[in-house]
């Protein structure tokens, strides 16, 4: 499986068990082991690639542990740090990282709590752990773009000089990207009067920003939409489809002849009609991460169309396994019953699709079955 694979189906292992997981212990065992040894592909039972509770003398401080270090060519190259699932991450909790990163030739450290992974490095003082993390993922709610840079660390694509040269970048990145986020979800009063500064002629008094909070607010959902719905397809001119990314474009294919297009009766120029976007991007890779457990991802194939976007058994469209109902305001996750019936979920995002992973699972094992 690819990288991407790999992390959405231990995000979706996250999302079913996490509420059982009452212990640092547990976490490490259920989300974080697998994290070591799925993602980034170390034998966690090899004391040459993975030590847990690390020990290594630091002055006055004897005999403190960290719970494991990953060595990659003979030398401890990655810290982690775990703390129970859902506790909230805060580097002062963890002052062995800060510690042992001084000491050992680590050049990255990770603090986790099972669900989000916090990657750190020295970029503002050389063997001086940063405060603040490069990299971030989270299995709650995955953003795609990290996912190569946290491919460089696994064993298989060890590149530690590739990573450290774009931590800068990535570290800024990630922050400015969740700023905006925090500031599109709810918008503080500095973003607010900044907007209504710039549009209103008048003094922008405590009832004016109290009345364009609210227009910030929709006006940022509706440039985000906009913005999504339309990528590239004045750019690409005739050819509205955007590139898919590498890892899932053999899986997906647009109109072609035989698909049902509404609106349009030439197969060819409903095709040139279709945006796949990311939202839907994400929904796929999220179905494939879900079912690859009973099957090889290889089989979950996709088409998009006008209205859904199909995702489909051995690209088959005799055999669906959901439709992503997505280009309308409130989106939708089409799924099966055994007579191949649809219904549609009302869901807020691709991520709420892990809360109807046993149904889909057993779509595919009918059809899995009726080969036997």
């Amino acid at each position: 499986m690819s990288i991407n694979d790999r992390v959405y189906e231990l995000a979706n292992k996250v999302l079913q068990q996490k509420a059982a997981i009452e212990t640092e212990e547990a976490t490490k065992n259920a989300f974080v082991m697998p994290f070591i040894g799925t993602v980034l592909g170390y034998d966690v039972f090899n004391p040459s690639e993975v030590i847990p509770e690390f020990t290594a003398d630091v002055g006055v401080k004897k005999g403190e542990k960290i719970d494991y270090a990953l060595v990659h060519g003979g030398e401890v190259q990655v810290l982690v740090e775990a703390k129970k699932i859902g506790q909230p991450l805060r580097i002062e909790h963890s002052s062995q990282l800060f510690r042992y990163f001084a000491v050992t030739n680590a050049r990255v450290a990770v603090l986790t709590n099972g669900q989000v992974y916090e990657f750190y490095t020295d970029l503002d003082a050389p063997n001086k752990m940063d405060e603040k993390p490069f990299l971030v993922l989270d299995l709650g709610a995955v953003d795609p773009t990290v996912l190569p840079e946290l491919a460089k660390l696994t064993k298989e694509s060890f590149d530690l000089d590739s990573v450290l040269n774009a931590a800068g970048e990535l570290k800024y990145v990630g922050q400015i990207k969740r700023v905006l986020a925090a500031e599109f979800r709810e918008p503080s009063a500095e973003w607010v009067k900044f907007f209504a500064s710039r549009v209103y002629e008048k003094n922008v008094t405590s009832k004016v920003r109290e009345q364009f909070a609210t227009l910030v607010s929709k006006a940022s959902a509706q440039f985000l939409a906009e913005q999504v719905n339309s990528r590239l397809k004045t750019a690409l001119g005739e050819d509205a489809s955007p590139a898919l990314p590498e890892s899932v474009e053999s899986g997906v294919s647009r109109a072609a002849t035989g698909d049902v297009v509404e609106g349009t009766a030439d197969p060819a120029k409903a095709a040139k009609l279709v945006v796949t976007t990311d939202e839907e991007i994400e929904g796929f890779q999220i179905v494939r991460a879900i079912v690859c457990s009973d099957v090889d991802v290889d089989r979950v194939a996709a088409r998009d169309t006008q209205t859904y976007f199909g995702i489909l058994f051995d690209d088959n469209n005799r055999k669906p396994i959901a439709r992503l109902w997505f280009n309308r305001a409130q989106k939708y996750l089409g799924v099966f019953d055994e007579d191949k019936n649809e219904n549609r979920v009302p869901i807020d995002s691709p991520q709420d699709i892990y809360q109807h992973a046993d149904v889909l699972r057993k779509t595919v094992s009918a059809y899995l079955n009726r080969e036997a």
